[in-house]
């Protein structure tokens, strides 16, 4: 869903918004995009909240060691980030290298795509249009929607091809017309951590290609061929969490006796492993207590696991800044027709853009190797 409305979004980008609506949602093709996207935001969310209503969890008891006090949420955080077990800190490790070069082609391809244009391609005449900006910006949004729509593929196709880690949990029963070809299917699929590592790889290699392009054609095809390791962005690092996050909190599920009510659990606090018998307690509340433990982990790993991905954002910026800085420093040379020469960089100097992804690349190559160490764990 998330790649269909990038589809959307990406394509209302490319489309001359002001040629189609005037200036009632605003004077630029930027200020009309930013209501459409609040408007979609708005209706979306609201659509939500109408359709789904959440079950109210009430804790059973209340765990001496559970961090109190103002800041309790943030002890809870720090305390659990640093008694990570061995997997859940490989996968966090692993967002935490892809993310800082996933960063600067997320933010900067679609501008990337029309600095090709501008620096390669453009016809005589066209930088003096009144709307440089919004050309630039329809280019590139036309290479995102490429992007997206390769990535809403993958994600319906990719797992049928991969196998996923439940595999083989429960008896396939498909059709006798087509069993044979699925039984050859199955025995060359690659499980789900190995594609997570050769798309790490793939995404490296794509990027490593981005100071070589000298064509809007060769830039699009870059961007579009994103979409495929994107996907496993996505998919493998919340799958993995989750599976981890399950079997932590599956010994949180109470084994119950049905004669007398009893039950046996284990429950993580503060990153080490606590055994708490519990004998007679009534049904609904050891059932209750087991759901309210699974829900806690999910939102403390999977929230330290967005730290690992808030954090590169960051990294990835500062690197950026630098590198426009020394590479790119002044006025683009492609928009800024007031500025003096001085003032401008060099245009056929090496593409800032381009270098930012190249060295996310180097990046992409140390989030394989983290991933692969997985298999060892």
């Amino acid at each position: 869903m998330g790649s269909l409305g990038h589809i959307i979004g990406y394509a209302m980008g490319a489309v001359d918004l002001i040629g189609h609506f005037g200036t009632t949602l605003g004077d630029t093709q930027f200020k009309q995009l930013t209501v459409i996207a609040a408007l979609g935001i708005m209706i979306t969310s609201a659509i939500t909240c109408w359709a789904v209503s959440e079950r109210v969890l009430v804790s059973v008891r209340e765990d001496p060691r559970r961090a109190k006090g103002r800041f309790k949420v943030f002890r809870q955080i720090w305390s659990t980030l640093l008694t990570l077990p061995p997997r859940i800190r490989g996968i966090c490790n692993s967002v935490f290298w892809a993310w800082i070069a996933w960063f600067p082609f997320l933010v900067y391809s679609s501008t990337w795509v029309g600095e090709m244009y501008f620096r390669h391609e453009v016809p005589e005449g066209a930088r003096e249009t009144h709307d440089a900006l919004g050309d630039m910006g329809r280019i590139g949004s036309t290479a995102l929607t490429v992007y997206s729509t390769v990535t809403f593929i993958s994600a319906w196709t990719m797992p049928i091809l991969i196998r996923t880690p439940d595999h083989g949990s429960f008896t396939r029963r498909p059709p006798a017309m087509i069993a044979g070809w699925l039984e050859i299917l199955d025995k060359v699929k690659p499980d789900l951590l190995t594609a997570w590592i050769i798309s790490h790889l793939v995404f490296a290699g794509a990027m490593f290609l981005t100071p070589f392009a000298s064509s809007i054609r060769s830039a699009t095809l870059i961007v579009a061929f994103c979409g495929i390791p994107w996907s496993f962005a996505q998919w493998a690092p919340t799958t993995f969490l989750g599976i981890e996050v399950n079997k932590l909190s599956g010994a949180s599920h109470p084994s119950i006796d049905s004669a007398n009510g009893s039950a046996s659990y284990r429950r993580l606090s503060d990153g080490s492993s606590i055994e708490l018998r519990d004998t007679r307690l009534d049904r609904d509340d050891v059932e209750a207590g087991a759901v309210g433990a699974t829900g806690e982990l999910s939102g403390v790993y999977f929230g330290i696991m967005n730290i690992f991905t808030t954090i590169p954002q960051f990294i990835a910026t500062f690197m950026s800044t630098i590198i426009f800085s020394v590479l790119e420093p002044g006025k683009s040379p492609e928009l800024a027709e007031d500025a003096r020469p001085g003032e401008q960089s060099d245009p056929d100097g090496p593409n800032a853009i381009a270098v930012c992804m190249f060295i996310g690349a180097i990046s992409a190559v140390a989030a394989a190797w983290q991933t692969s160490k997985l298999k060892r764990m």
